[in-house]
């Protein structure tokens, strides 16, 4: 569950979109770089805690460990942290790293078992599915501009939308790689909209709320951030 190089906005998306109440994750601190990030999600929050390297050990509040590796220990034994209320956080579900596809957060093996003297080798088989996303959104049509509610399921680079959630057959899968760009759109009556640019056609979308609009708009971006990434990266084999 520690993720070299995460940042702040995307560890909240990844927490918010796929994680659970507990579900949690190391990062490189975005402040400095002897500090590392534990995000860790709430009911309805991501909160972040410092974890300083001193060059020779990590620092955890008034705890110290000498590697990363018993830092991992300590929290898969002792899974709890306070936070600026009083209140204790209960890690439960460390958000693993380690993926099939470097570029996608989805087949995984988790290499934390969170149960009281369980050890790193003890691996969990199957976890489940991250980088996704389903619920109702209100789209708009292409030839008639009216509104419907469609059901939608982001997995991997595609995004389908059905006529609700007990469909079998999608009415439609985009594929993300063709898209260029996902952003709020303030050009419609409807409020909690966006849009997803597509060389023949724009979609616009509406959320029930903003925070959902938002983490709409947050993992779809990571994830067109995940396909430039990959893109350049196979340019960069091809032209070596």
């Amino acid at each position: 569950w520690y993720h070299d190089n995460l940042t702040r906005h995307a560890a909240e998306a990844l927490l918010l979109s796929n994680g659970q109440d507990g579900s949690y994750l190391l990062r490189k601190s975005n402040e400095r770089e002897d500090l590392y990030s534990l995000s860790v999600r709430g009911k309805d929050s991501v909160k972040h805690f410092h974890v300083e390297y001193t060059g020779t050990s990590l620092k955890f509040g008034f705890n110290e460990f000498s590697c990363l590796k018993e830092l991992v220990m300590h929290f898969a034994n002792q899974p709890l942290i306070g936070s600026e209320t009083g209140t204790l956080i209960v890690l439960k579900h460390p958000y693993p790293c380690q993926v099939e596809e470097p570029s996608i957060y989805e087949s995984v093996r988790v290499h934390t078992a969170m149960q009281t003297g369980r050890t790193e080798s003890d691996l969990v088989p199957n976890a489940p599915s991250l980088g996704t996303k389903e619920g109702y959104l209100i789209k708009q049509g292409k030839i008639v501009k009216n509104w419907k509610t469609r059901w939608f399921t982001l997995h991997r680079n595609e995004l389908k939308y059905f006529k609700d959630q007990t469909a079998t057959e999608p009415i439609r899968a985009l594929d993300l790689t063709e898209c260029s760009a996902v952003q709020f759109d303030y050009s419609q009556e409807r409020v909690n909209c966006f849009c997803l640019v597509f060389p023949l056609r724009t979609y616009y979308l509406c959320a029930k709320t903003g925070i959902e609009a938002d983490e709409w708009i947050k993992i779809l971006r990571w994830k067109l951030s995940q396909i430039r990434k990959q893109l350049e990266e196979r340019n960069a084999t091809l032209s070596s």
